[in-house]
């Protein structure tokens, strides 16, 4: 079994350099900025899950997912002319929306450390000797 995921892996990485290269030669408006993200074929070869991502909005993503499916034929004869495979695999593009996920996460994390800085400057402008405990130094 090791060897066969290790050859499945390897055709894995092979469809996604391919499809990314076929993709942005498609030259469809209706397509952004697509990034292939992840390929993920069956063991027989007979099927894949192509994962695609932008950094459009998602009735973009959805409208690239869509015209990318329809495509997939031509695609996966484009495949079949520049991969030496005994099947090329019947494409099914998915939408994956985790770097939209990634970005969402870190604008929240950045929302919250400026909300904290500010929070701490108005902590340090209350105290009027500057001091961090509000205790004086002439004790």
């Amino acid at each position: 079994m090791p060897k066969e995921f290790s050859r499945t892996s390897r055709i894995n990485q092979q469809l996604q350099e391919v499809l990314s290269v076929l993709i942005r030669e498609l030259r469809d408006p209706r397509i952004g900025d697509i990034t292939v993200t992840a390929v993920d074929a069956a063991a027989d070869m007979r099927s894949a899950n192509i994962k695609v991502s932008s950094f459009g909005d998602d009735a973009a993503l959805a409208q690239s997912v869509k015209v990318l499916n329809h495509a997939s034929g031509k695609l996966r004869r484009d495949l079949g002319r520049q991969l030496t495979l005994r099947y090329i695999p019947e494409l099914r593009f998915l939408a994956d929306r985790a770097l939209r996920e990634g970005d969402r996460i870190a604008a929240i994390i950045r929302d919250a450390r400026a909300a904290d800085d500010r929070v701490a400057a108005a902590r340090q402008q209350a105290e009027p000797d500057g001091s961090v405990n509000g205790s004086s130094n002439d004790g």
